[in-house]
């Protein structure tokens, strides 16, 4: 219970002073005129003025409130490393009863994990978010439980009272860490783009630990290649992209005994690579409307660099002119059919048949060119079945059909076969299906399968497209030469412009084309994983997270050939996955989460806010401190120990008001010392 006078005055404050102005100025003539009762009537005017002012003494009635230490525990995922989670309980434990020794104190404990996304240990936000749960004329200190790395020091707020830190982890702690400093997120194919990578040491490295290490570096989940660099140093590293497409590029060092951990050894790097120029060889024969077809197509992109000639000297034509006098200028075959045929990306001989223009040798060499990875479309006409054709020829041996010798000429109807509605070069044709809504052709070359797939059949349900894999390359044939029939609207037309530009990047190796492949995609935490495959089924996928644990799942059909998977992974970091004989890599946010691009305990980004509220910094494996209380703007830290200051919060329960006189007593006092100075200045 307390007590303290108030006022309550009859007359604004600013007349109270006039008055009592006034009051002065009479004491103060009276002294200086001599009367004997001066004091007399300046006790009287003050006790009018007391009258007006209305005194009354005031009584509280208060209930002491405890007070509050926070007590914030970082639960972050670095503070699984080494055996930091139990110094935290340990920690926690003793502030628990150290609390509870304190007279009029309670404890509130607040944990905070991972921030969303890759945001870190928000320590500082959690802190912010604790107090404002509390009042603040209440909190008499904060204890953080943490290994002091934290990704928001600039939203530490203002505290009343001391703040502290229970630093986690060991003295002797060491990690090693590998850093992409800079990848380009397009590269041109063929040519070196230059990776700046880093391995650092961090924290008290074992002298047998400080020198070089190796670093292995896989390309699309394939075999490792071992190199041996040194650490703490910026490095430079060429690479030569392998294909179009998403190149993902793995980096790995390997764990050694004793560092934190071994999540921040690797990093993925992902790279589009994209041609610079493609360059294509377009071989014609006799001219046909076809031909327009395929140099529109070509031209029509301007990334491809198109080399295009055409026999124009029929072969029932004898008039004796020499073969290398029939142009202008000579065409440089030896050039493009022995010495610069490796540049070419793709070959394609649209109704061409042999004249004598290339001989065997030239023919022989497209066949080597194709087993060490180039590419060759035949568009067949009825030379493809005649005793010209190049399948004569020693292109032949690579060929994936082979001519009967009959040309149909009647309409019909070009239809998918079951693996085409699996294949990525025909599936999902626009307007294809069991029952296709495209037009038909009117001439067909019938073949034989020897090898490949058949994606396509015409008349008669006979071989119409096929694909096939030689050697390092890839061979398609295509036989019939009215595709351009679908260009012109004939018979309600069809994909024509779709289904050749997929059968030209298929050829030119595009990954989003390949049969058998494992991709990912990732939106935030989601991923969605597809299985391309020309088989009815596939196995479950595995799943191996960041932190090495494996979730197996069934993958759905969701198109002929292509199976899909959700999965939400539980962290950030590098995903693999393995379905079969197919792997594929993904990184969910960084490979190495914010969170352990420092992982060695240190109390440095907080020790500035630490001694603004002239709090410590304490390691735990030296031993929990004890807590004490302190007087308020006193060092809050000494050896052994930690402060918090008592508030002496209270809640006002009740209030009683009573004046000190009634205003008729005031005037009572005031009348009685105003007759005491008249009979004192008369009797004088």
């Amino acid at each position: 219970m307390t007590g303290n006078i108030v006022l309550d005055p009859l007359v604004p404050l600013w007349a109270l002073a006039i008055l009592g102005a006034l009051v002065v100025l009479v004491a103060g003539l009276a002294l200086w005129r001599g009367l004997g009762g001066w004091w007399l009537r300046g006790l009287a005017g003050i006790a009018l003025l007391a009258a007006l002012a209305g005194p009354s003494f005031q009584r509280e009635d208060r209930a002491p409130l405890s007070d509050i230490v926070i007590a914030l525990v970082d639960e972050s995922a670095s503070q699984d490393l080494s055996d930091r989670g139990d110094q935290s309980a340990a920690a926690l434990a003793r502030i628990e009863a150290e609390v509870a020794n304190l007279e009029n104190t309670e404890l509130r404990v607040v944990r905070m994990g991972d921030g969303a996304g890759d945001e870190g240990s928000l320590l500082m936000t959690a802190l912010s978010d604790a107090m404002a749960e509390e009042p603040a004329g209440r909190l008499a200190g904060a204890i953080l439980i943490s290994d002091g790395r934290l990704h928001d020091v600039e939203r530490a707020p203002d505290l009343p009272a001391p703040l502290h830190l229970l630093l986690t982890g060991r003295e002797e702690d060491w990690d090693r860490r590998l850093n992409i400093l800079n990848a380009p997120a397009f590269a041109i194919l063929g040519e070196e783009v230059a990776l700046r990578l880093r391995i650092d040491n961090q924290g008290d490295v074992p002298e047998a630990q400080t020198g070089p290490v190796e670093i292995e570096i896989a390309v699309d989940g394939g075999e490792p290649s071992t190199f041996t660099v040194p650490v703490d140093e910026d490095l430079e590293l060429p690479v030569t992209l392998p294909h179009g497409g998403r190149n993902v590029i793995q980096f790995r060092v390997p764990a050694v005994d004793g560092e934190l951990t071994d999540r921040n050894n690797e990093a993925v790097v992902q790279i589009n690579g994209v041609r610079d120029r493609l360059r294509v060889l377009l071989v014609s024969g006799e001219p046909h409307p076809g031909e327009r077809t395929w140099r529109n197509l070509l031209k029509s992109d301007s990334s491809v660099d198109l080399v295009h000639f055409t026999i124009l000297r029929p072969p029932e034509k004898q008039d004796g002119v020499p073969v290398d006098e029939l142009s202008l200028i000579a065409f440089p075959t030896r050039e493009l059919f022995l010495d610069k045929i490796d540049e070419f990306d793709l070959i394609i001989f649209d109704r061409y048949q042999r004249r004598g223009i290339l001989p065997a040798i030239y023919l022989d060499n497209v066949r080597q060119y194709v087993e060490t990875g180039g590419a060759v479309l035949i568009a067949a006409g009825p030379d493809f079945a005649t005793a010209a054709s190049l399948y004569r020829s020693p292109l032949g041996e690579v060929l994936p059909g082979a001519p009967t010798g009959q040309v149909i000429e009647e309409p019909f109807l070009p239809e998918l076969t079951e693996i085409g509605e699996r294949h990525p070069v025909t599936q999902g044709l626009t307007g294809g299906g069991e029952d296709p809504e495209w037009g038909r052709w009117l001439r067909e070359i019938e073949l034989e399968a020897t090898g490949g797939q058949v994606v396509m059949t015409g008349s008669g349900g006979g071989p119409l497209l096929i694909l096939d894999r030689v050697g390092e390359g890839r061979v398609a044939l295509l036989g019939s030469d009215h595709a351009w029939l679908w260009s012109r609207g004939f018979d309600g037309g069809g994909p024509q412009l779709e289904l050749l530009r997929r059968l030209a990047h298929w050829m030119m190796k595009e990954p989003e084309l390949d049969e058998e492949a494992l991709d990912a995609t990732a939106e935030g935490q989601e991923m969605t994983i597809t299985r391309r495959t020309l088989g009815e089924d596939v196995g479950d996928l595995e799943i191996t997270g960041p932190g090495g644990e494996v979730t197996v799942m069934p993958m759905e059909e969701v198109a002929p050939g292509r199976f899909q998977a959700q999965f939400t992974g539980p962290e950030t970091g590098l995903y693999r996955l393995v379905e079969g004989e197919e792997e594929a890599v993904i990184a969910l946010g960084p490979s190495a989460p914010r969170e352990f691009e420092q992982t060695v305990a240190s109390g440095d980004l907080l020790e500035p806010v630490i001694d603004g509220t002239r709090g410590g910094i304490r390691a735990i494996e030296d031993g929990v401190p004890d807590l004490r209380t302190v007087r308020e703007g006193r060092v809050a830290a000494g050896r052994g120990w930690l402060g918090i200051t008592p508030r002496g919060a209270y809640l006002t329960a009740d209030v009683t008001t009573r004046a000190i006189l009634p205003a008729w007593a005031w005037l009572l006092i005031a009348a009685a010392l105003t007759l005491g100075a008249w009979l004192r200045e008369g009797r004088r």
